[in-house]
Order: C-alpha cells, then sequence, then structure tokens
C-alpha cells in the first residue's frame, strides 16, 4: 500500500536534503517556490538563474513570498540588488492571520532602501508598530548598502534580541518580544505610480541556519541597542547610565505635583503601565499631575512609551520647578501627548498655528515629520536636551523638533506664547531654569505610560 508523507513532512526532508555539515540550510533551492506561498498582493515571482525575481505590479499591495514553515531563533543570511527606484524588505517572525486585519501579514521587517533616507537594515515592524530602528543616528549603517550592487544581510534573531548587519556593519540591534516566530518573507512593495511599473528586485544564496546560533553571532561594533521590552534595562543601557524612572508596579519615586505624596486617586498602576485615568477632560482636577521627586536633571535623554485613548490629551513636561503654584497643570516645557484628528487642542495656538500638536512644544514649536502609530497603540517619546542647551524632541525614531533653551529666538516663542503672561515669570524665565524635575500631566483623559527612563549626558 502507498502511503504519502504530508506536507510539512515533505518541506522537512526538502531541506535536509540541501543541509550542509556545519548546519546552515538553503532556505531556498535556486529552481522553483518549493516551501513557499505568495501573500496578500498579487506581484509577481519568478525564478532566474538561481535568484528570486520580484517585478513591480501598479494597483497591487505589497506581495510577499513567504515560506510555509515558521521559524523562531535563527541566523538568515541572503544577498539582494534591488532597482534604486524602489523599497523593499525582508520579513521575519512573522504572521498572516485571518483575524488581524483580513490576513494582512504583519511583523518585523528588515529594509531595503536604496533611497538617500538610506535606512537598509533598519526594522520596521509591517501594518503594527511602524519603525522600531531607523538609522537616523547610524551613520555607518547608513553608507553600508550599495545601490548598485549586490548586497549581503544577516539576521540574527537569538530569544529577545534581533541583530541585523549590512555589508559587515552592524545597522541594528534590538530588544523586543513582541512575536518569538513566524515565517519568512520576501516583499515586492505597493508602487504609488505607473514610472515604477516593471522594476525588479532580487534575492540568492538565501541560507538559514536555527541550531548552536550563540557561537554563529558575530561581534565586532554594535549599533546603539534599542530596548522595547517595557519596563527593562540591559546592561548596555546600564553601562551607559540609563535607569528606570518607574518600576512596573509601584508608585516608588513619584508624588503629586506641589504634594508631599503620592495621589491617592486618579492614578493607577496596571498590568506595567503607569495609567492616569479619565476626568472628563478636565484638567488636573482628578488626581493632577506626577513629578518624579528624587532628582532633577538638567542635561539629559528621556524615553517615555505611551498609548492614548482616542481624543486624549497629556503632556510630558522637563524643566518643572514647582516654584509657581497654577490653578491647573504645573509648569514646564512641554513634549505635547495629544489626538491631533480628534482633540480640539490641535487647533489652537498663541501665536504658532500647529504648536500644540503631538510631539511639539507646547503652544511654541510646532512639530514636523510625524509617524504616529495611532489611539489605542504604543508610541515612544524621547526629549534629548544637550549641555548646550540644545534640545530635540523624537517620536517613534523620527526627530519633530530641536531648538536651543535660552536662545534669542526661544525667548521671542516664549513672549507670542501663553507663557508670556507675568505670572508665568515671577520665579525666572519661562523654561530656563539650570535644572528641573520630569512630569506626567493629567488632562483629564485616560493615557498610559510604560518604559519611563533617563541618562544623564555629559
Amino acid at each position: 500500500m502507498k502511503t504519502f508523507k504530508s506536507l510539512p513532512a515533505l518541506l522537512l526532508l526538502l531541506l535536509t536534503a540541501c543541509q550542509s555539515g556545519d548546519g546552515w540550510q538553503a532556505l531556498f533551492n535556486g529552481k522553483d517556490f518549493t516551501g513557499f506561498q505568495q501573500l496578500n498582493g498579487q506581484a509577481p515571482y519568478r525564478v532566474e538563474d538561481g535568484s528570486i525575481v520580484g517585478t513591480s505590479v501598479t494597483g497591487q499591495p505589497n506581495s510577499f513570498l513567504a515560506t510555509v514553515q515558521e521559524y523562531g531563533d535563527f541566523i538568515l543570511e541572503f544577498e539582494v540588488q534591488c532597482d534604486p527606484a524602489l523599497n523593499s524588505g525582508v520579513q521575519f517572525r512573522s504572521q498572516s492571520l485571518p483575524e488581524y486585519q483580513n490576513g494582512r501579514v504583519h511583523g518585523y521587517q528588515c529594509e531595503i532602501d536604496p533611497s538617500d533616507r538610506a535606512w537598509s537594515g533598519g526594522i520596521y515592524d509591517e501594518a503594527r508598530k511602524g519603525w522600531l530602528v531607523t538609522l537616523a543616528d547610524n551613520e555607518a549603517g547608513r553608507a553600508a548598502y550599495n545601490p548598485t550592487d549586490w548586497n549581503k544581510y544577516r539576521i540574527e534573531a537569538l530569544g529577545h534580541n534581533i541583530r541585523i548587519w549590512l555589508n559587515g556593519v552592524n545597522t541594528a540591534n534590538l530588544y523586543d518580544q513582541e512575536t518569538p516566530a513566524g515565517f519568512i518573507a520576501f516583499q515586492v512593495h505597493q508602487i504609488g505610480n505607473d514610472s515604477l511599473q516593471g522594476k525588479e528586485i532580487k534575492w540568492r544564496n538565501i541560507r538559514i541556519k536555527t541550531d548552536n546560533l550563540e557561537a554563529e553571532r558575530l561581534q565586532g561594533n554594535l549599533a546603539a541597542e534599542v530596548n522595547l521590552i517595557p519596563n527593562t534595562l540591559t546592561e548596555q543601557e546600564i553601562a551607559l547610565g540609563w535607569k528606570l524612572l518607574f518600576d512596573g508596579q509601584t508608585t516608588n519615586g513619584w508624588r503629586g505635583a506641589h504634594k508631599e505624596t503620592f495621589p491617592k486617586e486618579g492614578w493607577t498602576v496596571t498590568d506595567g503601565q503607569l495609567i492616569v485615568l479619565s476626568a472628563d477632560g478636565r484638567e488636573a482636577q482628578n488626581g493632577g499631575d506626577i513629578v518624579y521627586a528624587p532628582e532633577e536633571f538638567s542635561a539629559f535623554e528621556l524615553s517615555v512609551e505611551f498609548k492614548i485613548t482616542e481624543g486624549a490629551n497629556s503632556g510630558i513636561k522637563y524643566f518643572v520647578t514647582e516654584k509657581e503654584k497654577p490653578s491647573g497643570s504645573a509648569f514646564g516645557l512641554e513634549y505635547q501627548i495629544l489626538d491631533d484628528k480628534l482633540h480640539p487642542d490641535a487647533q489652537l495656538y498663541t501665536t504658532i498655528p500647529g504648536s500644540r500638536r503631538l510631539a511639539g512644544l507646547y503652544d511654541l514649536i510646532k512639530p514636523a515629520n510625524i509617524r504616529f502609530n495611532g489611539a489605542g497603540n504604543w508610541n515612544r517619546a524621547t526629549v534629548k536636551v544637550f549641555p548646550d542647551n540644545q534640545v530635540e524632541h523624537w517620536l517613534n525614531g523620527f526627530k519633530t523638533l530641536a531648538y536651543e533653551r535660552g536662545s534669542e529666538a526661544f525667548r521671542e516663542l516664549v513672549k507670542g506664547s501663553k507663557y508670556a503672561a507675568p505670572i508665568y515669570n515671577e520665579h525666572g524665565a519661562f523654561g530656563e531654569a539650570a535644572s528641573g524635575r520630569i512630569l506626567l500631566q493629567d488632562h483629564g483623559n485616560e493615557v498610559a505610560f510604560r518604559s519611563i527612563k533617563i541618562r544623564r549626558l555629559p
């Protein structure tokens, strides 16, 4: 009696046949698409000279040639050549589930970016959290990609740590725990106009290793870590001076602004989140603002993850001195947190239109380059204050504004803002204190915070 092996068993046999003595396996056999399936868009893929060739097609969404098998921990290597006019990527630990956006492919993506932005080797979270690792501060990584030739990539996914190497340069060093396993897929990106019709991207020499991975990890100059595991610090972060201001379990270190203790109501710690509760939009009328009390900061880098409810308003303030006693929120330079689409404050301003929008310097500077993951999703706010009083706001890895605290230009902005009133300057020029506290704002809407960490800058 003839028996037939299941598809997974056949795939295992094929992979085993292609396995070398050092444990590496060919992920693609160089002849056909055995072991792969196409998901989402219908851009054509073909095999040519042992390579996978994808072709751009107008009117199609992102197309993915995905492995049937899923992979958790692995090291993946491949070479790619992409038409300079296109953008592409390789998915890993990714999923396509009927209950998630009708089967849309989502998960980690290794970026292929021939454009002048040059973020090849960054990590994008497809159809989920957006950019996780950009190359905005990695000049060596930005220079690694060759837009006119083949490029060699290496993805090392071991536990929560994901590292990407491009032509021998470490472009991404991420800690994240969103998806432990999933398929690997080769993307033909959707195109916006007919001029990009018929352009190609090619992959070859695709191999994977799933055993004895720790010994195989590349060493050398690593990119700066991006740690997105909530309320934790890596060894490298600790060595660089980072500290957590919220431990994920208690309100230790925090108290009410202008108060001796933490508010008895209006705030809660739940599931590793420090949450300000809704008070129907009544500013500071429930729990009120809270400040980190043990220390003041002057030159620093602050990172905070936040998640807003629809229509919510809040803020992260810095250089808060608590010398004044306002009826509403305490005074300080404010990184605005706002649902720009639904909250009316997005349309309000004193002098500068747009200066009360998300990631802006509240009522002083309008933000740009906004990449918001949306209400109900986590976003990452970063404030950098350098020793020379240069200040930057960042949102999800994108710089939204820069200014010089205390400069003439800054003082002119203050004169044209709500902070020009005499009450705001009774205790010194607004926003120019030598040091101050970090504050989380109660604006009467529910907002969650986590991974609140800071390091002093020399």
